[in-house]
């Protein structure tokens, strides 16, 4: 059974304020998106399923789908804030998605095998996708789950700081605890932390999580039980920031006993849009790829 690829596309873009998962970045006028695709299709993938939000459905197909026609099959899935809060009332005034687990979850009835979960406007790379195809097409079951683990300097932007969910590890690679460290930035040649957790700098080679998981579909019936615990708390309900992130998910899975999440580690260089400030630099490292001839200057000829 070949492995779906899940593409978080539903995010509001608050810090870079517009709609960046269908801005243009490549030469040939591609999203990062397309590169994350591209790369899914030549490591073996044969689906995509896009996580959005109804309001911008229309302009979001119209973009993505001709390039795609014939090359990959393709489904959506709405994130509503009212999906999977059957019996509790969603406050009048929220209007922030519930987070990434529950835009995971919205995917129960699209995806029936092994997936892999990655945010819209993210740039991976190569290496990443293969790996995750060979651990969801070898390894995945309902026990075991991974997440692939990049390098926090090959993570960071230079134009502010930035949030990232660290890595910890034990010996056999299985993941402990991820810790959501906040404002981070290189500065003086070291990796700072400004929040209120130690320690205040952190290692070069540390592995932090950029929100690319790989899953068997057992996670679906788990992520439901767990997000209705995260409903029943009146507090999580009504806080109009509450959100139910992917590694609250992970967390519970193996401090619960459930499984194992194994920490692959990718070389790859990620490169994202943060900020306003970071797309011409995301725009240099695509044409720096094309050149070097990891990529066509028009991915869908």
């Amino acid at each position: 059974m070949e492995p779906t690829l899940l593409i978080l596309a539903a995010g509001m873009a608050s810090r870079y304020g517009s709609m960046k998962q269908i801005q243009s970045f490549g030469p040939g006028g591609e999203t990062i998106m397309d590169y994350s695709i591209y790369d899914a299709i030549r490591a073996g993938f044969k689906k995509v399923v896009f996580i959005i939000r109804k309001e911008f459905a229309d302009d979001f197909k119209a973009i993505v789908e001709p390039p795609l026609k014939g090359k990959i099959a393709i489904d959506y899935v709405y994130q509503d804030l009212k999906s999977f809060t059957d019996g509790y009332q969603v406050p009048a005034d929220r209007t922030k998605p519930w987070g990434t687990a529950h835009a995971v979850l919205c995917a129960k009835d699209a995806i029936n095998e092994p997936f892999a979960v990655i945010n819209a406007d993210d740039f991976y790379g190569r290496d990443a996708f293969e790996k995750a195809y060979t651990f969801l097409t070898k390894n995945v079951n309902g026990n075991t789950y991974s997440i692939i683990g990049y390098e926090l300097l090959k993570t960071l932007s230079d134009n502010g700081t930035v949030n990232r969910g660290v890595c910890r590890a034990n010996a056999s690679g299985d993941l402990v605890a991820i810790a959501e460290r906040i404002n981070i930035a290189k500065k003086d040649g070291k990796i700072l932390v400004d929040d209120n957790q130690e320690p205040k700098e952190l290692p070069m080679d540390s592995q932090v999580s950029m929100n690319f998981w790989c899953f068997d579909q057992s996670i679906f019936p788990y992520s439901e039980k767990l997000f209705n615990e995260f409903l029943s708390d009146n507090g999580n309900l009504t806080n109009p920031k509450s959100e139910f992130f992917i590694p609250i998910v992970a967390d519970k899975f193996i401090n619960a006993n459930k499984g194992s999440i194994k920490v692959i580690p990718t070389s790859a260089q990620w490169f994202g849009v943060t900020y306003k400030e970071d797309a011409p630099e995301v725009k240099a490292n695509l044409e720096q790829l094309v050149a070097a001839g990891e990529y066509p200057a028009k991915l869908w000829k």
